[in-house]
Formats: structure tokens, sequence, C-alpha cells
């Protein structure tokens, strides 16, 4: 089963996270990579090659909540048992940080 997940650097597209049969892959947007582009994370540094892990990439498992705001966002979905991407797309399209990930591409 194929899930993605849109990421944004602020307001602009930088590329897409998708978890499918064999793990999760990041890949930066080629159009991104041309303006002014910055890393979304000293870990995923800018490249055109994709970034590719059996388990969820950290960076974007770090985005993730934790602990009480876990619990409550579990509450909030009604689904106790979430997979690592489910909650990555329902709960981190408006993070603190400048990285957010939406379900959409707007």
């Amino acid at each position: 089963m194929k899930k993605q997940g849109f990421v944004y650097v602020n307001s602009l597209f930088a590329g897409i996270i998708e978890q499918n049969d064999e793990g999760f892959v990041f890949e930066y947007d080629k159009d991104y990579l041309i303006e002014n582009a910055k890393a979304i994370s000293l870990t995923l540094p800018l490249q055109h090659e994709p970034f590719v892990s059996k388990t969820m990439i950290p960076f974007f498992d770090g985005l993730i909540p934790e602990g009480w705001l876990l619990f409550i966002a579990n509450q909030v979905l009604k689904v106790e048992s979430l997979g690592r991407m489910d909650l990555l797309l329902a709960c981190c399209e408006d993070t603190i940080g400048a990285v957010s990930v939406r379900r959409q591409k707007i």
C-alpha cells in the first residue's frame, strides 16, 4: 500500500515523502532544488537522489507528536494504532517549525 505526503518548507513545495511496501522514501522536488533551496534538515541535505529507509525517516519521525500530545491526537482521531505515516499525515500539516506535511499538494 502506497501513501504519500507533500512536504513544504514554509509555503514552498519541497518534495514528497512516501511509504511503500519496501519502506519510506523522501525525494526533493526538482524545481525546489533549482530555486534557492534550503535543506529541510542537516540529515536530509539537498540532493537529486531519493533518501530511502526501511523505517520512518528520522527527521519526519521527529515531527510526529509524542507522549500526552500523541494520546490526545489518538483520541481526536479515534484510532489508537495508527502507523507512523498515518500519524505524520494526520498531525503534521501545521507544525511549529518551517516544515509541514500535507495530504494534498497545494
